[in-house]
């Protein structure tokens, strides 16, 4: 299977983190194939999105303006991949015969996502696969969508003052010179995108205040 171009012609499922990358990977699934709805894992209490931590409103903002539906599912990393199968397999008796990713760097086999979409009996896509990374990030800044750092890493070259910035052509090039993987792909940071071409609207935001966490520092979105 020609995993870049897995969805030509399928109907699928996205893994939706909110995030630039499963963003892009959507966008360009969209343009070979149907999608009929983002997966989206919640931390246990169902507070918070385990990706990115991003609160359901805000899922549910970005899923309306895009015009999908969203299949949630709260787990502890105990159940996590047995209640993502079970969204699979749900997402495949509606239709859906790929679930679509954003990774760039998994091996081409022996990845998770192979794994629990054989168990579905899905085929998995990922448009960003083996992509330059600079190249995913230019192309995502290109056609027109919009997105905020919303956590960094500061054992990793990121500073709290990162948080709230929008990854613009100009910043990459500045994070870049700082040594930092424009594609935050070492974990260095995860950004939460408010508008671009799959939006019908943008997605109103208010800031809060930055929390910290060890090495970590976040800050938390609220729909405006």
């Amino acid at each position: 299977m020609d995993w870049k171009n897995g969805a030509c012609g399928h109907r699928f499922i996205a893994s939706f983190s909110g995030g630039k990358d499963s963003v892009l990977a959507l966008y360009k699934a969209m343009q070979v194939g149907e999608a009929i709805g983002l997966i989206v894992m919640l931390e246990e209490e169902g507070k918070r999105s385990r990706s990115h931590g991003m609160p359901p409103e805000l899922i549910r903002a970005q899923a309306e303006s895009i015009g999908l539906p969203v299949y949630t599912g709260a787990a502890s990393w105990t159940d996590y991949e047995s209640v993502f199968i079970g969204l699979l397999k749900q997402a495949k008796d509606q239709g859906a015969r790929v679930l679509v990713t954003g990774d760039l760097d998994m091996p081409a086999h022996g990845c998770w996502h192979d794994k629990v979409t054989q168990n579905a009996g899905l085929k998995l896509g990922m448009p960003l696969w083996e992509m330059d990374h600079l190249e995913a990030v230019r192309e995502f800044i290109n056609l027109g969508f919009v997105t905020i750092l919303v956590t960094v890493n500061l054992s990793l070259g990121m500073k709290e003052e990162d948080l709230g910035r929008v990854l613009t052509h100009e910043y990459v090039e500045e994070l870049q010179a700082r040594g930092i993987d424009p594609c935050g792909e070492g974990g260095e940071f995860h950004t939460t995108v408010i508008d671009g071409p799959i939006f019908k609207r943008p997605i109103p935001v208010r800031k809060c205040e930055i929390v910290r966490d060890g090495d970590y520092a976040f800050l938390p979105l609220e729909l405006g």
